[in-house]
């Protein structure tokens, strides 16, 4: 038997410690919420959190996790009729499209923020690197990523107007 910790609540787990934690996740607690993808910790979509570290859970065992902390986007916002600050920045950006990413996408955001509360682009960039949005939304997600984070938002058009102000 594995105990681990999820979304708060102590979970006793009685399955094979080499099973994938999220089909550990999906099928034995039901939380639906983490994806799978590809099953090689290439896309991200499987994203949840291990005490606050973002962790691809397609291929980590669940006696990777006993007796820690795990966070699904089940158990990111702080409560049931709340929204993390990123849920919302997803909603008010328009982020989701097909949405098959966005909890992954979600879960790599948090964990950067709770890290590096006002992240510069290369920032935002190493961190969702690993997580792939077959929409092609990143500048939603970059954009999403720094207004909850209250991050000044660059507006290029701006920029380049102004150069051509003063070089024309």
């Amino acid at each position: 038997m594995t105990v681990v910790t999820v979304n708060g609540i102590e979970q006793k787990i009685q399955v094979d410690p080499t099973t994938p934690l999220l089909w550990v996740l999906r099928e034995q607690l039901q939380l639906t919420g983490t994806k799978f993808g590809c099953g090689i910790a290439q896309c991200g979509a499987c994203t949840v959190q291990v005490n606050g570290v973002a962790m691809r859970s397609c291929v980590t065992p669940v006696s990777a996790v006993a007796g820690q902390n795990v966070t699904t986007i089940e158990g990111l916002a702080p409560g049931p009729d709340e929204l993390h600050p990123l849920q919302q920045s997803w909603i008010d950006e328009q982020v989701p499209q097909c949405g098959y990413c966005q909890s992954g996408q979600l879960m790599s955001a948090a964990a950067l923020l709770a890290q590096n509360s006002s992240p510069s682009d290369d920032d935002i960039d190493g961190a969702m690197s690993g997580n792939i949005c077959r929409c092609g939304m990143y500048s939603r997600i970059r954009k999403a990523i720094k207004s909850a984070a209250g991050v000044q938002q660059f507006e290029p058009s701006a920029v380049d107007f102004l150069e051509g102000e003063t070089n024309g």
